[in-house]
């Protein structure tokens, strides 16, 4: 079949979008609906939008649904581009048409986790009620999935990765979008020193935490380095240019406590070490305009000797003498860690 027809409910909400629901059997919607995981392509493009399933979850809601007496109030949201067009019938009734013959026009924005469970049940005779909505392109069909799935239990690195790529969302997403493409661009450019490093939903073998580095990132935005540079058409590039050149500095002082570390092993490659890093990247670009590989370099070997990454005991004073394996990603110690190393870097620089 490459045509599938429904009468369906059109909900008064936004002028400029078409919301229906209706009721299909789960063997028609995977006929044609894609439930379009998030990925990376070759070149470090970001496809798809939806969290890899969850094997236990999908088990137990299948295990409910197989009995006779279950039910299953919760909509599949189902978003399209094309392929699909509506026909007034009566107030508040459409005919939506389906059209499958090109390819599978619908793309699963919630419910993925019900709709898997239910492709093992298809032989049951079970309808689930679905939520469609028409959209212009597929921008707008991510910023559906972001808006209904962000207050929701959803993996926030998933929704991180996908903020760079979703337009006209709220106020409150801007300096969190700008952080989250500054670390798509750290990880993905080959000509970033934290290429494939930064451990992200579509990276899951990265050791540095994603948000560390977009902590650093909206920390620097809000009131330092890279602020300096919003009033620049290449803002980005600057700002880009100068963490990567500061973790190549890093990587270079500190190789043996960041080369095959992870955070359990290393306090430098842990949250807490990143972050207070990003400290003193702004300390040392304030005070001594520090910017290139080369500066960090030079500053970063001053305290390289004073720094007990994955042994020894970091002197913060003299009632607090720190066990290495004690620094944890708390704001507390992430504090001490970095007026300590911005301490012992202020005191090299006055000498």
């Amino acid at each position: 079949m490459t045509t599938f027809t429904f009468r369906a409910i059109q909900a008064k909400q936004s002028a400029g979008h078409q919301v229906l629901s209706f009721a299909a059997r789960p063997a028609d919607i995977l006929q044609f609906a894609e439930i379009e995981r998030i990925g990376r392509d070759s070149d470090g493009t970001l496809t798809g939008f939806q969290r890899h399933q969850i094997a236990p979850h999908i088990k137990e809601i299948r295990s409910y649904l197989s009995q006779d007496n279950a039910v299953l109030p919760n909509p599949i949201v189902i978003a399209f581009v094309d392929g699909a067009t509506v026909k007034p019938v009566d107030q508040g009734i459409v005919e939506l048409t389906i059209n499958t013959a090109a390819h599978k026009p619908g793309f699963v924005v919630d419910g993925q986790q019900r709709l898997t469970a239910l492709s093992g049940l298809l032989e049951k005779d079970f309808e689930v009620l679905v939520s469609a909505l028409i959209c212009e392109d597929y921008d707008e069909m991510r910023q559906q999935f972001v808006l209904l799935n962000n207050t929701r239990p959803l993996p926030k690195a998933l929704i991180y990765e996908l903020l760079p790529l979703t337009p006209d969302l709220p106020e409150r997403f801007t300096t969190r979008t700008f952080a989250a493409k500054m670390v798509e661009m750290l990880n993905y450019d080959e000509a970033s020193s934290l290429h494939g490093q930064i451990y992200q939903h579509t990276n899951p073998t990265g050791v540095i935490r994603d948000n560390a580095i977009q902590k650093i990132v909206m920390g620097s935005v809000t009131d330092g380095a890279v602020r300096q540079f919003m009033d620049s058409e290449d803002y980005v590039e600057k700002s880009f240019a100068l963490l990567s050149d500061f973790f190549a500095a890093v990587q270079e002082v500190f190789p043996n406590a960041w080369r095959g570390h992870k955070p359990k092993t290393s306090r430098l490659v842990h949250g807490a070490g990143i972050i207070a890093m990003g400290y003193l990247l702004e300390f040392l670009y304030a005070r001594t305009g520090a910017a290139t590989t080369e500066a960090f370099t030079k500053h970063l070997e001053a305290i390289a000797d004073q720094c007990y990454w994955t042994s020894g005991v970091w002197p913060f004073s003299s009632t607090d003498q720190r066990e290495w394996s004690r620094i944890q990603n708390v704001p507390a110690d992430i504090m001490t860690l970095a007026s300590y190393l911005v301490g012992i870097s202020k005191r090299q620089i006055g000498k």
